[in-house]
């Protein structure tokens, strides 16, 4: 008997490979798609908190990708934006020789926030440009290698979807 597959499975098939089936079967191209996917997961690792579902939404808009996929690829590396901050901000910091400013984790950043947005952006302003800078530094090629690893793959899953033949008038 064959076992079932694990609650991560099941959620990763019903909301990732899903609508990545769905849009393959109307017609999309798998480079399309391997571009939306490249660009929601460079896009969603941008080290500005609470920046990336709007920049997911205009280059998804401004190039004409799949709205719900970029969104869905922005949110499935949420944890890996939050991962990468620190390293952004520490590395913007050393490209630009400055000297680091203390910040030990992410939470002590949002209460830091909390505590007043003026006086954080005087803090942290410049450590967030810095940041930026590498992040744009890294896009790039980044993304470049994510389309290029997920395009054959998507090629292959698009040779077994059957595509809609909607009626024409």
């Amino acid at each position: 008997m064959a076992e079932s597959p694990a609650p991560l499975g099941l959620f990763l098939i019903r909301r990732l490979i899903g609508p990545i089936k769905a849009q393959l079967s109307q017609g999309i191209t798998p480079e399309k798609i391997a571009l939306t996917i490249a660009l929601g997961a460079v896009f969603g690792v941008f080290p500005v908190l609470g920046s990336t579902t709007l920049l997911c939404g205009l280059a998804g808009w401004r190039l004409k990708l799949n709205q719900p996929i970029i969104q869905i690829i922005n949110m499935f590396v949420y944890p890996l934006q939050l991962i990468l901050l620190l390293p952004f901000y520490s590395a913007g910091e050393t490209l630009f020789q400055q000297p680091h400013v203390p910040i030990f984790s992410v939470p002590e950043l949002m209460q830091r926030f909390a505590g007043g947005p003026l006086k954080f952006m005087a803090d942290y302003g410049m450590v967030a440009l810095y940041g930026i800078a590498v992040w744009c530094l890294l896009a790039p090629p980044v993304a470049a290698l994510i389309y290029a690893l997920t395009r054959p793959a998507l090629r292959v899953l698009a040779a077994r979807v059957k595509p809609l033949h909607l009626p024409t008038r």
